[in-house]
């Protein structure tokens, strides 16, 4: 045994499908997914029914949440419904509680649109589908800002392309505060990983043999700031379906420390994990946790806390076990 007690860690991307898709995830089931995998908080992304745009459904989200073990900061949408252009009300959504704002699956493509969001200095989450061409233009709309005189904030989502990467190391290299995240799965798996099913589909999609290296050499040299999960859960039905058909998004929340861990380390996963998302989302954590870190484990969907028992991690021999007070 080796159980060592480290900072609870902070998922910056999950979707628990609460209100309006209860049969894939509900808000409770979630929260004990991440609990039970060392998470002591989660921020939700808003593409729940209806939208998460309004003070209405953040405050049932909040509440539904309160008396978990495992905090759950709300994402708000950037705009109305997430697929028009007209701007949710930052201000008040953020007086209620808010921690950031996105339109997850339905990217802001209006440059007008993002600009405005990006300046009313709010922490945006991009969650970039046509990855490197949204990453360059909303890079060089962030540093037309910052020679504004503004102090935007901007997070990208889930990178795992090569030519991405290459455009935000660029950008940090000339001193542009933008920050991002990438998931187990894009450091685990490529596209050659993926079958007839819906088991390995998500997106962004697997990429190739030289995307993979190029995430995994992006956190090793700080370039990507944070591990999230993308956790997206479904029905088990809709999941097995022939890969056109199934729909994007896996479970991550239980198996993402383990992944971390054995290829990057305890020191190094504490801080893509934990210290970063912290910083970026600026909040305290105080929680502990504690792992067995010699401890090892076969994945079993069957077994999730979750309530999408699919997981392209079937079988897989993990190393670390979350251990209960």
């Amino acid at each position: 045994m080796n159980i060592v007690e480290i900072p609870a860690l902070i998922d910056m991307h999950v979707h628990l499908r609460e209100p309006g898709y209860e049969y894939k995830e509900t808000i409770e089931t979630g929260l004990n997914a991440a609990y039970k995998g060392g998470f002591g908080a989660v921020c939700a992304m808003p593409n729940t029914k209806p939208v998460c745009d309004n003070v209405q459904t953040l405050n049932y989200i909040l509440n539904k949440a309160k008396d978990s073990k495992c905090t759950l900061y709300q994402v708000c949408a950037i705009t109305k419904n997430l697929d028009s252009n007209e701007p949710v009300d930052f201000e008040t959504l953020k007086n209620a509680g808010a921690i950031a704002f996105s339109n997850d699956g339905l990217p802001v493509l209006n440059h007008q649109v993002f600009y405005n969001a990006l300046k009313t200095e709010n922490l945006i989450l991009s969650h970039c589908e046509d990855e490197t061409k949204e990453v360059k233009w909303q890079s060089e709309i962030f540093e037309e800002l910052v020679r504004e005189g503004h102090s935007p904030r901007l997070h990208f989502c889930h990178i795992s392309k090569k030519s991405s990467l290459d455009i935000i190391k660029s950008a940090k290299s000339r001193g542009l505060k933008i920050t991002c995240e990438s998931a187990p799965h894009y450091f685990t798996f490529t596209k050659e990983n993926v079958t007839d099913s819906g088991v390995f589909k998500m997106n962004p999609p697997l990429g190739s043999t030289e995307d993979k290296k190029a995430v995994i050499e992006a956190i090793k040299d700080g370039t990507i700031d944070v591990i999230a999960t993308d956790h997206a859960p479904h029905g088990t039905e809709e999941k097995l379906l022939p890969y056109s058909q199934a729909p994007n998004g896996i479970t991550g929340l239980e198996t993402a420390f383990s992944l971390t861990y054995e290829v990057f380390g305890l020191e190094r996963t504490i801080e893509l994990m934990s210290q970063n998302p912290q910083k970026i989302l600026g909040i305290e954590n105080n929680k502990k946790v504690k792992f067995d870190l010699d401890a090892r484990w076969t994945v079993r969907g069957a077994e999730f806390e979750s309530k999408c028992k699919v997981t392209p991690y079937e079988n897989m021999q993990l190393k670390g076990v979350r251990i209960n007070d």
